[in-house]
């Protein structure tokens, strides 16, 4: 679960806040969006029944700001695993000046679709 994963996004005016510059709140939306595309990028190939990731911590650095028409290159990988729990880092860049924009860490649990109870990750899946 160590690779990196990674989608580019172009800034519009409607993900610009009264500052002109991209919502805080939209990072933190696009941060769990490439999460789930790295998810079923990486369980696509399985065959069992997988569980549901929930998260039980954010914890956002915004170091940047982005602006109209920008390029954003998003980063991600999962940096460690254990037991029902896994952290994951986004980081978003200036595709141009390759400056570091956000940061965002993630602490995921994942739970049984069922009894909706966290249960250990799978070995299948901390392989992929």
């Amino acid at each position: 679960m160590q690779q990196k994963f990674i989608q580019q996004l172009i800034v519009e005016k409607e993900h610009l806040d009264e500052l002109e510059h991209v919502n805080n709140v939209l990072f933190l939306r696009w941060s769990q969006d490439i999460a789930k595309s790295h998810w079923e990028l990486l369980i696509e190939s399985l065959t069992e029944k997988t569980g549901i990731w929930m998260v039980r911590k954010h914890e956002v650095e915004y170091r940047l700001e982005a602006k109209e028409n920008e390029i954003i290159r998003v980063e991600t990988h999962v940096n460690s695993v254990r037991g029902p729990l896994s952290n994951r880092v986004v980081e978003f860049y200036n595709n141009e000046t390759q400056k570091l924009l956000v940061k965002c860490q993630t602490q995921w649990c994942y739970i049984d679709l069922v009894n909706k109870k966290t249960i250990p990750i799978p070995e299948s899946i901390k392989s992929c």
